[in-house]
């Protein structure tokens, strides 16, 4: 039995019959009326027992008895009575809450069931309560892995327990799987098929600026932002009971949240369920929130509905109140160094640079960016801002080298040989979903144990194409051994087929790329900036990659003994970010970085960004997150890119900390020349905290380098600090390369 009759009803039924707002006249009457109270608890225990909680079956079975128990010639006051006992009983028997009463006055149900949800083994919900009321908007608000894109699919699908067949459901997807199929098809044509609406869906799209040329094209030559609109505009013609929406603001401008802000605000017979981590948007849409919980006693989750406001909610329950702070207190994510970059001595100092840069697509006419003027330094902390299709991700693939300036020759355009650049982009799950039944330290395994990121040699970037294939065979050209620097110019050493080795030439960079060999050049820059990151060297094995893992708040239970296809989203986006960092990047570029992460997991990215000593480059919607990180903003609009912040002063301070560097350069020299004043308690060495990897180092660790540092001890810190045969580990070059030489 659910629950023990009749002593836990009686007791619920004397606590709602004295309630202070209760009518005293009631409670003297009720104590005069022992047996009944005690049958209508044991009536009341029946109907537990059965699991009917219908506000109808309690009302009709109940009132007789409590009427007459009451004598009161009320019949609201008796049915206020028995609704609260019912809610009592109900919540006693299922550990499962509605914190606000069912008011007859709410609307019509879409639907009110009781269902279990699991997902690959894992018990989600359990025994838990779906009530959905004909015009409400529910924020679906949950930790990252609770399971709320899993219910919103079960929803869509109708998989649910008792699930009313006669609800019309609409998905809107957060657009994080990339289906070639889909992608190939025409825009308007596959609006108006799957709708069945002709001039009310050209009408829709063009309400949107959707234009004539968009409208023609495929889908996948949209940007993110407008396949999102896509998708709201396919729901929206379809006229559904419920619409769910699994993070709809996710690449979408200011402009456009505003218009889907009024449509859902205007919506009186649609129900609206919506998981997003944009709290401004939650805040101005949702009547309702629905709240993943875990309480004392309850061995599963359940959700707990909550009448309101996301500000509502939080009084309600204060201990939520990280859904609106961007801070974290137990969650950290640590980035690894980024390592020396060949001659660039400051953190001040260029290592990409734009001038005059001019790029259109190939077949267009028109110029996506023109004149395009920037710098990025190591110290660089960027936003790239602008409306859906204004050209931010273009800009930000010619940074990457994914595309070249249509007046390359006739501009600057400086790319470091050396940089290593982590590209986060907005499809970047495309990838790891290519690894479903894999672990993520699997995926990482299989990803990096090469030496260089093989994912990214793969790419379409990367990869030489047929006619640079037959460039290259026609020059009979066997491979590229080596590069190097000589006068500022770039070169290769070219081994060709039939020639021996020691008649290898050098050509220059731009020689290369004169016969048509980018892709190739861009494969060996891409493996020899691994190799100066010593990813040759680093271990590849399962708990190697596990740390690395535990740094980006994936722990042991997903990375290593979880599956790719039982992560979140959220889970899925810590991975990549974990596997792009993987290679100790300088630059770091994030395309709408905020999608799919709770704000606990945001505020330890702004933290560890801000505590990061590489450059950060993003492009990203959420102000609350890039104000918090980023100082500087290039605007995209017009064709044109115009910088905002303290690019200019970053100038003036570069000349001052050179001027510095230099000093302490010399100062060094002389005391080196003077044979130093190092003594034996080991001032000759560095204090470390990090090992080569760009880890936090154990406390034992830390003792044990100290110990070997008052020694003198090379060889012994250079173990310790996990630093390879052959290579210097960046700040500490007093350590030398480990080989006799030193």
């Amino acid at each position: 039995m659910i629950v023990d009759p009749p002593a836990l009803t009686l007791k619920l039924l004397n606590e709602t019959i004295a309630a202070p707002n209760a009518d005293s006249k009631a409670q003297d009457a009720v104590v005069a009326c022992e047996e009944e109270l005690a049958y209508v608890a044991a009536l009341a225990s029946a109907l537990t027992e059965s699991s009917d909680f219908d506000h109808e079956s309690w009302s009709s079975v109940l009132s007789p008895y409590v009427d007459s128990m009451l004598s009161i010639d009320d019949s609201e006051f008796s049915a206020g009575i028995i609704n609260k006992f019912r809610i009592a009983c109900e919540r006693a028997a299922l550990g499962d809450i509605d914190e606000d009463s069912d008011s007859e006055d709410e609307g019509e149900d879409v639907c009110n069931i009781r269902f279990n949800l699991a997902y690959g083994g894992k018990i989600l919900l359990h025994q838990t309560r779906l009530r959905l009321r004909r015009g409400h908007r529910y924020g679906l608000i949950g930790q990252n892995g609770a399971g709320k894109t899993t219910l919103m699919n079960a929803i869509n699908n109708g998989k649910l327990d008792g699930w009313p067949t006669n609800v019309k459901t609409e998905y809107v997807d957060s657009g994080s799987n990339v289906d070639p199929v889909y992608e190939a098809q025409v825009v308007l044509p596959y609006l108006i098929e799957c709708t069945g609406k002709g001039e009310e869906a050209k009408t829709l799209l063009q309400e949107l600026k959707f234009t004539e040329q968009m409208m023609i094209g495929t889908i996948g030559e949209l940007s993110g932002g407008w396949q999102m609109k896509l998708r709201l505009c396919r729901a929206v013609l379809k006229h559904a009971d419920i619409l769910l929406l699994d993070e709809p603001t996710n690449h979408l401008d200011t402009k456009t949240v505003q218009w889907l802000t009024n449509y859902l605000l205007g919506l009186t017979d649609t129900t609206v369920v919506t998981v997003s981590h944009d709290t401004a948007f939650m805040e101005d849409i949702c009547t309702d929130v629905i709240h993943y919980e875990k309480r004392d006693g309850w061995i599963h989750r359940k959700l707990v509905n909550y009448r309101g406001t996301m500000s509502a909610f939080v009084k309600k329950q204060p201990q939520a109140k990280h859904y609106f702070e961007l801070a974290t207190t137990d969650l950290k994510f640590k980035f690894p160094d980024p390592g020396r970059l060949e001659g660039v001595r400051t953190s001040t100092q260029t290592f990409l640079e734009m001038g005059g840069v001019n790029f259109r697509y190939p077949g267009c006419d028109q110029y996506q960016l023109t004149d395009v003027n920037l710098k990025l330094t190591l110290s660089s902390r960027v936003v790239v801002l602008g409306a859906n299709g204004a050209g931010k991700t273009t800009l930000v693939k010619m940074m990457v080298g994914d595309t070249t300036p249509s007046n390359l020759g006739g501009c600057k355009f400086f790319i470091h040989h050396n940089l290593r650049v982590a590209y986060v982009a907005q499809h970047s799950f495309h990838h790891v979903e290519q690894h479903m039944e894999s672990s993520p330290a699997a995926y990482i395994q299989w990803r990096f144990k090469d030496g260089y990121d093989k994912e990214k040699i793969q790419s379409a970037a990367f990869r030489i194409s047929e006619e640079e294939q037959e460039k290259i065979d026609a020059f009979n050209l066997e491979g590229i051994w080596s590069r190097r620097v000589r006068a500022g110019v770039v070169e290769y050493e070219v081994k060709k087929k039939n020639v021996r080795e020691k008649d290898n030439r050098y050509y220059s960079k731009d020689e290369l790329l004169d016969m048509g060999f980018e892709k190739l050049l861009r494969q060996t820059d891409e493996k020899i900036a691994s190799k100066e990151a010593g990813l040759d060297l680093r271990p590849v094995t399962t708990t190697e990659i596990q740390k690395h893992l535990d740094d980006f708040g994936l722990p042991q239970e997903f990375g290593t003994y979880g599956k790719v296809r039982g992560l979140s989203g959220g889970q899925k986006v810590k991975l990549v970010l974990a596997a792009a960092m993987w290679t100790n990047p300088h630059l770091l570029i994030l395309d709408e970085p905020t999608n799919y992460l709770d704000r606990e997991s945001l505020g330890a990215l702004s933290s560890a960004l801000n505590e990061w000593g590489g450059a950060v480059l993003m492009i990203s919607h959420n102000k609350e997150f890039y104000s918090s990180v980023c100082r500087e903003e290039w605007h995209v609009r017009d064709g044109k890119v115009f910088i905002e912040g303290i690019s200019k002063e970053r100038k003036m301070k570069a000349v001052s900390k050179k001027k510095k560097y230099d000093k302490e350069l010399d100062d060094e020299a002389k005391l080196e020349k003077a044979g130093g004043n190092m003594n034996a308690n080991g001032d000759k060495y560095k204090d470390a905290t990090l090992n080569f990897w760009g880890q936090t180092m154990a406390k034992k660790e830390v003792r044990n380098y100290d110990k070997a540092k008052k020694k003198g001890d090379v060889a012994l810190m250079r173990k310790i600090l996990q630093v390879p045969q052959g290579k210097i580990m960046p700040g500490f070059e007093e350590l030398g390369d480990g080989t006799n030489k030193n």
